[in-house]
């Protein structure tokens, strides 16, 4: 795991960053003038929202970061000795599953309620998305016309056969998208159209999403299933090679025509065990507002959860969409689902 800039003792120095909260200029109630993050994010772009939390606020944001997993361990092995205020990741189902466990403690916010979409939140406040990340079909511009794309169901067609990329089973894009088409037809269709799709594979999965728009840039299958982020990054790369990967490939919104493209996101909680609790949820209100998702957006790409706020120009590029607004909690809920379908369909 990386340690920020100021070390902790024992683990619990977290280090110094700074950020500024959603309820600008309210001062956190108690001593303490810091707040304790674990993050699974390994953008180092996020550094300048807890810059801009502490120039605006006072309150120090102490960081540690690491792989999901491991952090949500660690916080299981300190139980209440913990320091950590808040745990924020990516994907719902990791966010389901550590509230799932009774790591996190429900919050009222007046300000998270306005800012983040109910569907994008926890119904009774244990987490809250904070961006959001669209999951596409990517297709190679030279070998198919978008006329032919219309669903992620679609991809189990037999017209697709050995064309088809994606990650693997393990990975929780993947199963978050699985769970949504459980939500959608039932736990029968989807193993049905899971068996479909693994017949289409153009290769066994393997890799990252990059590696999958690399493998339809260099036509080892016709289409991809990626999140939008990835693309823009290889758009605004310094290495020309990059570049000339994303020139080939195109992105299609799927299900426009029905429930709307499946989204997930990277979000938090705060821990049931919160030594600064006041100062964690300001934190939180500060990332749900204007100025702190401008910069999830322009500095990573991504979609912010805040109806109206200013999206990368390169992401605007692909074009608006329609998203699926099932709760995201309810993917989390049918995850276990998923990852049996997709087991049982022989998605390594």
């Amino acid at each position: 795991m990386r340690l920020s800039r100021r070390q902790f003792v024992s683990w619990a120095a977290l280090g110094s960053v700074a950020l500024a909260a959603g309820s600008l200029g309210r001062p956190a109630r108690g001593a303490n003038r810091e707040v304790n993050l674990y993050t699974s994010r390994h953008y180092g772009t996020d550094e300048k929202l807890y810059d801009l939390f502490k120039q605006k606020t006072g309150i120090t944001v102490n960081w540690v970061q690491g792989k999901a997993d491991e952090i949500a361990q660690r916080i299981r092995s300190e139980g209440s000795n913990s320091p950590a205020d808040i745990f924020m990741t990516v994907d719902v189902a990791r966010l389901w599953r550590a509230q799932n466990e009774g790591l996190f403690q429900p919050i009222q916010s007046e300000t998270l309620s306005k800012n983040i979409p109910e569907s994008l939140r926890d119904p009774e406040g244990y987490w809250f998305g904070l961006t959001k990340r669209a999951r596409v079909i990517m297709y190679n511009k030279d070998k198919v016309d978008p006329k032919e794309l219309s669903t992620y169901e679609d991809l189990a067609n037999p017209k697709w056969r050995g064309k088809v990329l994606t990650r693997s089973s393990s990975n929780v894009y993947s199963q978050s998208l699985t769970a949504s088409i459980i939500l959608a037809h039932g736990i029968p269709e989807t193993e049905k159209w899971a068996r479909g799709l693994v017949a289409n594979f153009a290769r066994p999965p393997e890799g990252g999403d990059i590696d999958q728009i690399k493998a339809v840039a260099a036509g080892v299958g016709d289409v991809a299933l990626a999140n939008t982020y990835y693309l823009a990054r290889l758009i605004k790369s310094d290495n020309p090679e990059d570049r000339a990967v994303a020139e080939k490939v195109g992105v299609f919104f799927p299900n426009q025509e029905d429930r709307g493209t499946h989204v997930n996101i990277s979000g938090a909680g705060i821990l049931k065990t919160a030594p600064n609790k006041e100062a964690a949820i300001q934190f939180l209100e500060f990332l749900s507002g204007p100025e702190a998702q401008a910069i999830f957006a322009q500095s990573n790409n991504e979609y912010p959860v805040l109806p109206g706020a200013e999206i990368d120009s390169v992401v605007a590029s692909f074009g608006t969409f329609k998203g699926d607004t099932i709760n995201a909690a309810s993917i989390g809920r049918v995850t276990p689902d998923a990852l049996m379908v997709m087991d049982r369909a022989g998605w390594k």
